[in-house]
């Protein structure tokens, strides 16, 4: 799974070396972002992310590639991860505004296998990204609508902001989930808010169940190898470079060449056949959330076509 260790000092002598950052998956997340209140203080590990956040502004501005017309707009930092600002096809600017990761980057902890959390009370906040990936807001949840590590990994963030006031405030827009399954050889991009990022490549092809320590997950997206996400990656938008729509949520990888051990996954096929292909990454697909929010942007996990796992 793709989240960082947060130690300020090694990534500051790694900008010094400039180098490209390479950081160990945490084996649980932080709750640093986690804050109550209409005040409050900073704690000293928000000064410690916003640190790294600096040093990640400064190394990725020398090693990040460059995306054609994906930008960073929309996209969002965690305290331990990449997010995004994302809308329903039909959401409207008068929504209450959404915000996906991954379900492994609660700032709760992982939800056990089997586990679904929905509507629960939450303060956190997000760092949000404009075109260059500056940080130009900071965006807070009040509730989290729904968080999954079992079939996908993906948690859904509903924020105090409607869309069209974050548009009027920030001039920035939310990115769209795509209401399809993408295909393979589809060009994508998967945008880091967290490194400030973007990985381009094209999807490879799809792992039947993705298995990673207790965790298995359905039909994940697999990349061709130019997407080497690290550390941190973990929750970025993965965006169809034609449409400008996220197809997908970026979630792990293959690090060492174990074999389906946590931050080493493995593919399962239809006979139980496992694959282990080290240095390949991989990521969730978000098209079924498209059917399980109605009017309002409201979880409806009753809603026809709505196919996600249910509490």
């Amino acid at each position: 799974m793709r989240k960082p260790l947060v130690v300020a000092l090694c990534a500051l002598a790694l900008a010094g070396a400039g180098a490209t950052p390479a950081v160990a998956a945490a084996p649980s997340p932080t709750g640093a972002d986690a804050t109550t209140g209409t005040a409050p203080a900073t704690p000293l590990t928000d000064l410690v992310n916003d640190t790294v956040g600096a040093v990640a502004d400064t190394v990725s501005g020398l090693t990040a590639p460059k995306a054609g017309a994906v930008n960073f707009a929309g996209t969002v930092s965690l305290s331990n991860c990449s997010g995004s600002v994302v809308r329903m096809p039909d959401s409207a600017a008068s929504d209450p505004a959404l915000v996906l990761t991954n379900g492994h980057c609660l700032e709760s902890g992982f939800p056990a296998p089997g586990q679904v959390l929905t509507d629960r009370a939450s303060s956190r906040t997000f760092g949000l990204l404009n075109a260059s990936g500056a940080k130009v807001a900071t965006l807070r949840a009040n509730r989290l609508v729904y968080a999954t590590m079992t079939d996908t990994d993906a948690a859904i963030y509903r924020l105090s902001s409607t869309y069209a006031q974050i548009k009027s405030a920030y001039g920035i827009d939310p990115l769209t989930l795509s209401g399809t399954r993408p295909a393979a050889g589809t060009a994508i991009s998967v945008v880091s808010g967290y490194w400030k990022r973007i990985y381009s490549c094209s999807v490879d092809g799809f792992a039947y169940r993705l298995k990673e320590g207790d965790w298995t997950w359905k039909d994940s997206v697999r990349y061709t190898s130019a997407c080497d996400t690290i550390g941190g990656t973990s929750g970025s938008p993965v965006v169809d470079d034609a449409t400008g729509k996220v197809v997908a949520v970026n979630n792990t990888g293959n690090e060492d060449g174990g074999r389906c051990t946590v931050n080493n996954p493995c593919e399962v096929d239809e006979n139980g056949g496992v694959t282990v292909r080290q240095g390949i990454n991989y990521a969730q697909q978000t098209y079924p959330f498209t059917a399980c929010f109605t009017t309002g942007n409201r979880l409806d996990l009753s809603a026809s076509g709505c196919t996600v796992p249910k509490p």
